[in-house]
């Protein structure tokens, strides 16, 4: 388990006071994030001083100078201080940086020891197969270690495979004292697309549904995060596939409106394209029933028993395979976007539902293949 043994390490760091006195952590898993943060309140900030001791910044809003005196400035009210700084992306910007860089590696080198300074780079996303990066934020991340990483400490917030979730699922309900069945925890995990963060956050909410069974079903996932989550979303895909853009419009919002919102974007756009997905198998294999449609969506990859008929109606509306890949990659683009920090998820996710409502413009290839010779 790469990415919770990387994690591991630095909770121990925190924990037995062995810390550096920066840290550039790199990636944008929120579940980590959460962690680590939760980590440094509880062994360096004590509950009483937190007031005086931990402060948020954003290099967006806040210049690094200002930051960095405050960091070199003992408290008066609090032992030890934390300074948790976001926009790491503005100390590579346009132009020159290397007076930005230099009073960081200057502050380094004569820090405050009652201070932590954690440096925030959430604008690259690493996947769990470091091999499969973007290549852009491989650029960023190798650029990030030839400078940060020459004074900093370098910690990855990396996405975690499959395997690893479902084996954190299993350990983290064992000291629950709850018994999660496999194929519940493969399915928790297959439905939120691998989101730590949001795996976490449904899996708390299933162990205190089952009570005083203490056992966690497949029939329960089915019911408390499936159909919380896919009822919603097959009333999207049922408003796309009818090209009715003011009720997917109105759909998207009222699942931008839960207690989630815009930070569950990454797992709506996930069941969105597993979505077309299945669309997709069921247009080619003509699927008209669901007898035919457990015989052509294998285990993993399935639809829960309420919403099979809806989603063999909505695959029968498209005309051809190529409008759902052109759906799959509009997907696929809008992804992308989420993954770059945008200033509003939201936006992104609008624009995604008008471009799936509108009507395919004809390829050119298809003209040619169409008109008679």
């Amino acid at each position: 388990m790469r990415a919770f043994a990387q994690a591991e390490r630095f909770v121990s760091e925190v924990q037995g006071h062995k810390l550096r006195s920066a840290y550039v952590f790199v990636g944008d898993e929120v579940f980590f994030r959460k962690r680590f943060r939760e980590a440094i309140l509880e062994h360096l900030v004590p509950p009483d001083l937190r007031d005086f001791s931990m402060f948020d910044f954003d290099l967006a809003e806040t210049d690094l100078t200002e930051i960095l005196d405050r960091a070199r400035t003992p408290s008066l009210m609090a032992p030890f201080q934390v300074f948790f700084v976001r926009g790491v992306k503005n100390l590579f910007g346009r132009g020159s940086n290397e007076e930005k860089l230099a009073a960081i590696e200057e502050y380094c080198g004569n820090p405050n020891p009652d201070a932590l300074l954690i440096l925030i780079a959430d604008h690259i996303s690493i996947p769990a197969d470091a091999r499969r990066m973007d290549l852009t934020d491989k650029e960023r991340y190798e650029r990030i270690r030839e400078t940060l990483g020459q004074f900093c400490g370098i910690v990855e917030l990396a996405r975690v495979e499959e395997g690893e979730a479902v084996r954190w699922i299993g350990e983290h309900c064992t000291g629950r004292e709850v018994k999660m069945d496999p194929d519940g925890a493969r399915e928790l995990v297959d439905a939120l697309g691998g989101d730590m963060m949001m795996i976490s956050n449904e899996l708390e909410k299933l162990i205190l549904y089952v009570g005083d069974k203490k056992r966690v079903t497949l029939g329960d996932v089915e019911t408390m995060v499936l159909a919380a989550k896919q009822r919603s979303l097959y009333e999207l895909t049922d408003a796309i596939s009818a090209k009715d853009r003011v009720r997917a419009l109105e759909t998207l919002d009222a699942i931008l409106s839960t207690g989630e919102g815009d930070d569950a974007s990454i797992g709506h756009l996930y069941m969105l394209a597993k979505t077309f997905r299945q669309m997709l198998v069921i247009l080619e294999r003509n699927v008209r029933d669901q007898r035919a449609l457990w015989a052509a969506l294998w285990q993993g990859f399935r639809v829960p028993p309420f919403a099979a008929e809806d989603i063999i109606k909505q695959a029968r509306r498209y005309k051809s395979k190529r409008e759902l890949t052109r759906g799959i990659r509009l997907i696929a683009k809008a992804d992308l976007a989420l993954r770059s920090n945008p200033p509003s998820k939201r936006l992104v996710l609008e624009k995604l539902v008008m471009d799936l409502t509108a009507e395919p413009k004809p390829e050119l290839g298809w003209l040619q293949e169409e008109l008679p010779v």
